[in-house]
């Protein structure tokens, strides 16, 4: 099979990965007005999800592709830097100039943020099905047409698929709150997974290259996600639940454990 072949089946793969995301948003078309109470709790959800992928995904992978004490450094940059670039695109976007247009100045600038880390985080996790494709058209796969796919790929683009639904759900909670459309939160959802079947394409053609960098790559994916949570998410939980009873802690602590609860299993596969 041609290289170009093998590109297009690689891009595929992150793309059908991509798309995953996007499911995520589906159960905003059945939900109604979204009270404080659970707009707290779906925010604690959120922060539980990628917390979890962080933690339990993105850095146990990242240990997993070290190999020694300099891999781990390159992943522990990667978090330091993964919490920089929340601080530096936080300032950017608070500096800038915007023209919400339908949206609250403030709201558009946390979009905007959201998205961006968002968007920013799913690189490597199309980096993880280009690497898994390494093996392409080699013996020891399953035949796929004119291919023989490694089935370490297959795992990878459907457990990735997988967990990028409940990625697409944290991505719509906070557009749910913005009073954002419902296909345009599927758009948005997708769009903050279009990185991935471009790290894929980039990720197989220069695979040994993308390995040796895996570990910094992941860790500065986990590194942004928590920065996130931490500076934006549960902030925002805590706004809406000034007017609960105890402040909005216990919906903030129910999310929490549920998304925990729900993302542990899956990115401990």
């Amino acid at each position: 099979m041609s290289l170009l072949g093998n590109l297009l089946l690689v891009f595929t793969a992150g793309l059908v990965t991509a798309l995953a995301t996007g499911i995520g948003a589906l159960p905003f078309f059945v939900i109604g007005e979204v009270s404080d109470r659970l707009q707290v709790a779906l925010w604690g959800l959120a922060s539980g999800i990628m917390v979890s992928a962080s933690l339990f995904g993105l850095v146990m992978e990242g240990m997993a592709e070290a190999d020694g004490r300099t891999d781990i450094y390159l992943m522990v940059g990667g978090l330091v830097t993964g919490a920089v670039l929340v601080v530096v695109a936080d300032r950017i976007i608070s500096d800038h100039e915007f023209d919400p247009g339908t949206y609250e100045e403030a709201d558009f600038r946390k979009l905007v943020l959201i998205l961006g880390i968002l968007t920013v985080h799913s690189f490597p996790e199309g980096v993880a099905v280009g690497v898994s494709f390494a093996e392409l058209n080699l013996a020891g796969g399953i035949e796929f047409g004119p291919f023989i796919v490694p089935v370490l790929a297959i795992f990878m683009t459907v457990a990735i698929s997988i967990h990028n639904v409940p990625e697409g759900l944290a991505i719509s909670i906070p557009l749910r709150s913005m009073g954002v459309p419902n296909w345009r939160m599927v758009w948005w959802a997708v769009f903050s997974s279009l990185p991935q079947p471009i790290g894929a394409v980039l990720a197989f053609a220069f695979v040994r290259v993308a390995r040796e960098f895996l570990p910094a790559g992941f860790g500065f994916a986990a590194g942004a996600m928590i920065f996130l949570v931490v500076s934006e998410f549960i902030p925002e939980a805590l706004e809406h639940g000034t007017e609960l009873a105890g402040r909005g802690y216990r919906e903030l602590t129910v999310g929490l454990t549920v998304g925990v609860s729900v993302m542990v299993p899956l990115v401990a596969v």
